[in-house]
Parts: structure tokens; sequence; C-alpha cells
């Protein structure tokens, strides 16, 4: 047990590191592990739905009863120990419905851990929330070392072994909670009387959840296909895995830059540039694909279109929901943007793939980001 006030940084860190390389090794290479064994666009877009999907109930659920119980970090080790139990058939599974009832389950668990972790975080922070990005930076530094390590692998061993890969950080995932010392006291207990629903249903809030499925709704087509695009257009894996690399090397600066940041540039206009910049992005990508230095700007854009969001979300959360419902409000936040809004990206990328074609796919994620920067104007971010 840490003395009162204590922050182990190191550990809380590591959870990070883990979690966000197991998200590097599926994001940019399950859709191709997928195309590998034989799927098509659609099954690998309704595939990577389901994985979105779990993020609608299982953080939800899980959040109201780690409030309940006062003990969020024995849930997260818990899930993220069935996480990796429920991973292992998928090591020999390659037909499309036991790749579907396997995603099912080991998403659940893993999908629901993120969000209490975060909560776990903030509870340990408190007062130093500023140092959240210093914190959340190292699952960036994760997941860069995961898509490096995996884009070299794939052009010499191809992507037969990335189910291994998983599990072996699943497994991790799970040993660094179990490093992570529980708090003292409850996390439900004390704090702010105000009901849950009087919190929820503020019009800002409404608005807020809005534009966070709007935007990771727009993310859907990059995280599904963008390096099924890139294999398309005669980047290696090599490259692949060097561009993915770009974007979280600009998302890991803006999180070091970010308290700073937030001295001479409002909350606000930081995420309204943000959104914005979101279909700057989206366009580049679709419609400049034959040109690197263009791909390559439109990755720098990642610091704006992931980690100013993140990061102002997670300020706006705090202070709109205290610790006391803090659970509740991350897991909210998970289930309707990574989960709902992950989802809906992903299914409809997958629908209009072949359908529309590349580039008019990006140019709706485009369309998406630009429909959420009115919206956005309603939410109320100091």
């Amino acid at each position: 047990m840490l003395p009162q006030g204590r922050v182990p940084y190191g550990r809380l860190a590591a959870f990070y590191f883990f979690y966000f390389a197991s998200l590097g090794a599926l994001l940019p290479y399950w859709g191709l592990y997928l195309k590998d064994l034989g799927l098509d666009a659609g099954r690998i877009g309704v595939a990577m739905a389901l994985l979105s999907a779990t993020k609608v109930l299982a953080p939800n659920l899980l959040g109201w009863i780690a409030d309940l119980s006062g003990r969020p970090l024995a849930w997260v080790r818990g899930v993220c120990l069935l996480a990796f139990l429920l991973f292992l058939p998928m090591l020999g599974a390659d037909r499309y419905l036991e790749i579907l009832a396997g995603i099912l389950a080991f998403g659940m668990c893993w999908s629901a851990a993120l969000s209490q972790f975060e909560a776990v975080t903030l509870q340990y922070l408190r007062e130093a929330v500023a140092r959240y990005a210093w914190v959340r930076l190292w699952g960036s530094v994760g997941f860069i070392v995961a898509v490096l390590g995996l884009g070299a692998a794939l052009d010499l061993y191809g992507p037969w072994g990335l189910p291994w890969v998983v599990a072996v950080l699943l497994l991790l995932i799970w040993v660094t909670t179990l490093l992570v010392p529980e708090q003292r006291g409850r996390a439900g207990q004390g704090g702010e009387a105000v009901k849950w629903s009087r919190l929820l249903w503020r019009p800002g809030m409404v608005a807020f959840l809005l534009v966070v499925f709007l935007i990771q709704a727009a993310h859907g087509p990059y995280y599904v296909f963008y390096s099924i695009y890139l294999r398309e257009n005669g980047y290696s894996g090599s490259l692949t895995g060097g561009l993915w690399t770009l974007g979280v090397v600009a998302e890991i600066l803006l999180f070091l830059l970010f308290p700073w940041l937030r001295r001479w540039i409002s909350l606000k206009a930081l995420w309204l540039l943000s959104i914005f910049m979101g279909g700057v992005r989206w366009l580049a990508i679709g419609f400049g694909v034959q040109d690197l230095w263009i791909l390559a700007a439109a990755q720098l854009l990642h610091a704006a279109t992931f980690a100013v969001n993140h990061a102002v979300a997670i300020h706006y959360l705090r202070d709109s929901f205290g610790m006391r419902h803090q659970g509740k409000g991350q897991a909210l936040y998970s289930s309707l943007s990574f989960g709902l809004g992950g989802m809906a990206g992903s299914w409809l990328a997958g629908v209009g793939w072949e359908a529309l074609g590349p580039q008019w796919v990006f140019a709706g994620a485009a369309a998406l980001s630009l429909v959420a920067v009115p919206l956005a104007f309603l939410v109320r971010v100091r």
C-alpha cells in the first residue's frame, strides 16, 4: 500500500504501455490478418465493428459495478485476466463464425478494462490531473513499439503469428494490474451528492456525447482499412508501420506539450480546431494516397484528431462528473465514442469500401468530422 498522496506513475504507465501495444497490434494489422485468412472487405468491416460494439455495453456495465463496489482496480484485474483466457481459442480459429465469437468473448473484457483504469488513474492524480497526459503518453509509446515491430515482422513472415503476439500482450496487461496498489478508502464514497441522471441529461453533456460519437465514427475507415489501403497502393509493411508510428509520435508530442498549451490556448479553441482538422486529415488520406508527403502530413494531424480530443474529453468528464460518478462517466464516454461510434464507422466503411471506393469512404469520414464542429460550440469546456 502506498502512502496517502503518493502516485505510482511508473506502474500506471506500464498498464497504458501494454494495453495500447495490444491496440497497436489489433488496429493496423488485424484487418490484414483477416484478409490473409480469406475474408472480404464486408466481413472484415463486420468483425472490426463487432470489436467496437463490445465497447458499448461492457464499459458501462463494469462502470456501474465498480462505482458501487468502490473497488475499480479489483474489477479491472478480473476482466484483464478473463480477456487473456478468452482470447486463447483465437490462436487456432480460422472460420468466420469462430473469429466473430472469439472477438465478442475477449473483446467484452478487454474493452471494459480501459475506462475503469482511467478512473483509477484520475483518482490517484486528483488535483494533479494536468499530469494525466504524461502518464497516458506511455500508451502511445507502447502503440509505437507494437506497430514498428509488427510492421517489420509482417514483411518477413506475414501476419500468421499476430494472434500469438496479442495473447502475450493481454497476459502482460493483466500482470501490470497486479503491480498497481489498491487505494485507501472507497472510490464511491463521499464527494458530490448530485444524482447521475441530473449530470447526464444536460444539454452540454448530450452535445458532447454526440460530438465524440461523430469523431470516432469518422476514424472508422482509418482504423479498419488504412493498412489495407496502403498495401493496395504499393506500400510495404515497414512503411505502413512507419506511417502509423508517425501519427503516434505526433500524439506523444501533443501529450507532452498539452499542459503548456492549456496556458496559452483555451481548451474550447483547441477542441474546435482539432475537430475541423479531422475533416482535412480524412480528405488528405482518401485523395492523396499516392503522395507519401501528403500521407505523412495527414499522420501528423493525429495529434489533433485523437490526442487533443481525448485529452479534452478526460478534462471535461472529470469536471462534469467528479470522483463519485467518474467510473460511470468514463464508461459512458468510452461506450458512445470508441464503442458505438467506432462500430458505426467500421461497419459503414466495410459497406462502402467496395461499393463506393476508398476515396469516397474517407470523404464521408471528413463530412462526419465537419458536422461535429457546430455541435461542439454547445459544449461548455473550461
